[in-house]
């Protein structure tokens, strides 16, 4: 028995058998290859489902060795020490790198930015022309020079041995993705629920669409239902839920297809995309409907954010809450011309003009109703200690709803 994350409400326990397991174990093993030469880096919970069967199954079943990383704030010690071939993570982790990465060049020089940019962009050339979608180009000739001077450096942060990443639990941005495959680190996520064992679709390294969550994987069966949603079905759904027959009869209907929440399309090759998730669908008072996710992961490509929510259901405007980056927040602060260590300065009028400038700025590809008017800045992370992420780092949205409830009230208040 697994508990689920418990991101929009309370946990249930989901009934695995060992077939269940075995069978996405093995089917995993067809979509990358795992060899007794592999060296894991395991770092998220082996309560989760993502982690045990891909960080330690697998690991058993083809005698890979596995280390276990001291702590998530020690691991970028760890990555060079233990120096994986192989990393299982959530796209957090990813995107905390990508983040570091940004602050580095934007203190940087302008031949540095410039320089980063060409290595990512001619490595990401590199990739599709691999994957048989693009040409080669003359540019490649400069890849051995761009790869010393600016790939292998980044590499090295993450051991220098890295064969492959792969992101599941949640989505990662395509900016993400293709910064870290630019480089050379290919990256394939994949897609699953604790009630799949988990995996349901992955991509192949030799056919990846790295802002797809990819393909079923074998055995699996996949379609959409209602609303777009996407339904699965396979020996690795589970057993149910314990103790509650009536929550298994409502995930999992009488030909066995088990209804996952989440809202998806599948592309012309197989590919499938998340779009969002049902429960957590915005509908704003004008009946303008908001999947929030999309433009979380927006707002946090600048290194400012650390964590982000949107709010806005049956309300007129949205309102984002962000929890912001110690180090980044000092300089802005500057900027603008504060104090930044005073209790006041997180809702001075000029630093929330600011940020509002510079969230328009990264949500400038969405629809125009899709704006952040008001945004509650809080200094204090969101982790699993003070119960507001998951033991996978997801967001408990209904408990960050609740203990913020009145903020937000008064940011709504006159409207």
């Amino acid at each position: 028995i697994i508990y689920t994350s418990g991101t929009t409400g309370r946990p249930k326990g989901v009934m695995l058998s060992h077939a269940n397991m075995l069978s996405n174990a093995r089917a995993c093993l067809d979509t990358f290859v795992v060899t007794a030469d592999d060296l894991f880096l395991s770092f998220l919970p082996l309560s989760h489902t993502f982690e045990r069967t891909l960080g330690y199954y697998l690991t058993v079943m083809t005698g890979a060795t596995v280390a276990f990383a001291r702590s998530i704030p020690q691991l970028s010690e760890d990555l060079q020490t233990i120096r994986p071939t192989l990393l299982i993570s959530v796209p957090r982790i990813y995107e905390r790198v990508y983040g570091a990465i940004r602050t580095k060049l934007e203190e940087g020089s302008p031949v540095k930015r410039k320089l980063f940019k060409l290595a990512v962009d001619t490595g990401w050339a590199r990739f599709e022309c691999a994957q048989g979608r693009a040409p080669w180009q003359v540019s490649f000739l400069l890849w051995p020079l761009l790869q010393k001077l600016v790939a292998q450096k980044v590499l090295d942060k993450l051991g220098g041995r890295m064969r492959v990443a792969i992101s599941g639990g949640a989505a990662l941005s395509l900016e993400v993705s293709r910064v870290f495959v630019g480089l050379g680190l290919p990256i394939v996520q994949g897609y699953g629920l604790t009630e799949t064992s988990p995996v349901i679709t992955g991509n192949h390294l030799e056919n990846n669409f790295p802002d797809s969550v990819g393909q079923p994987i074998r055995d699996v069966e996949i379609r959409l239902g209602a609303q777009n949603e996407l339904q699965t079905r396979g020996p690795n759904v589970m057993l149910g839920y314990w103790n509650n027959p009536q929550a298994t009869r409502d995930m999992i209907d009488a030909e066995g297809w088990l209804s996952t929440g989440d809202v998806a399309h599948i592309s012309a090759t197989g590919h499938v995309y998340i779009t969002g998730r049902i429960k957590e669908i915005i509908v704003m008072s004008n009946g303008e409907k908001i999947p929030p996710n999309d433009m979380e992961l927006a707002i946090m490509h600048d290194p400012l954010f650390d964590q982000v929510m949107i709010f806005g259901e049956a309300h007129p405007y949205l309102i984002a809450v962000a929890v912001i980056n110690t180090e980044a927040w000092l300089h802005f602060a500057q900027e603008v011309g504060i104090r930044p260590e005073m209790p006041e300065a997180l809702t001075d009028s000029r630093v929330e003009a600011k940020v509002l400038r510079r969230i328009a700025l990264n949500l400038r590809g969405f629809p125009g109703y899709a704006k952040v008017n008001r945004v509650l800045l809080l200094r204090e992370p969101w982790s699993i200690e003070n119960g507001l992420l998951t033991p996978t780092l997801k967001i408990k949205r209904k408990e960050v709803s609740r203990r913020f409830a009145e903020q937000i009230k008064q940011l709504y208040e006159g409207h």
